[in-house]
Order: structure tokens, then sequence, then C-alpha cells
């Protein structure tokens, strides 16, 4: 299994987007609204299910598969849109939580 990491793979997304010529429809803008698109995507295969059919959506081969690809397509254009506004999204990301356990505090101090 190939090792993988956040910079690797938005390397790889702007040179498939380069290869194809596509930086040019690359803007934020555009980004953002394909993400949507996509992040839809994704909550219409859980729309109409059940909260215990949504828990075993991964058990159905198919549905493991769709729903494996629109996370995909989500992490896509997000690092994607990260890439191009210069954001860190791992970094983003912990700042996020620190902030987070600042506001929210865990009951009794855990």
């Amino acid at each position: 299994m190939k090792e993988l990491d956040v910079a690797g793979l938005q390397r790889r997304l702007a040179e498939f987007a380069a290869a194809r010529d596509w930086q040019q429809y690359h803007t934020p803008k555009n980004l953002v609204a394909a993400l949507s698109v996509e992040a839809s995507e994704l909550v219409e295969i859980f729309q109409w299910l059940t909260p215990e059919e949504s828990a075993a959506v991964m058990d159905d081969p198919e549905s493991a598969h769709r729903v494996t690809d629109e996370v995909a397509d989500v992490l896509a254009y997000l690092l994607q849109l990260c890439e191009v506004l210069g954001i860190d999204a791992l970094a983003a990301l912990d700042a996020k939580i620190d902030r987070n356990e600042r506001r929210f505090p865990a009951p009794g101090g855990r």
C-alpha cells in the first residue's frame, strides 16, 4: 500500500487539472460550488435511510462503493480549495479542534 499525504494528494490533483487545462476553472467560487454539489450527492445516499440503515451502509458493497466515491469527491474539492486559498488543511483542523475544546469543555473537566 502506498503512503499517502495531503501535500502529495494536492500535487496529484493539481497535475491532473493542469494536464487537462482545467486550472482556469479552479477558482475558489467554482471549487466551493463543486464541493457543495459533491457533499449533496453524499447526503442523497443517506437521505431516506433510517438511523439503523445509515449505520450499516458500508455493509452493502454497492452502497459502500458509492459512499467511498462521494467522500473522495468531497475531499478532492476541499483539498483543491485549500491549495488555491493557501490553507493548510491539517493545521486549520488542528486549530479548530483546539478552539472547540476551549469553547465546549468536556463535562466534569475530562
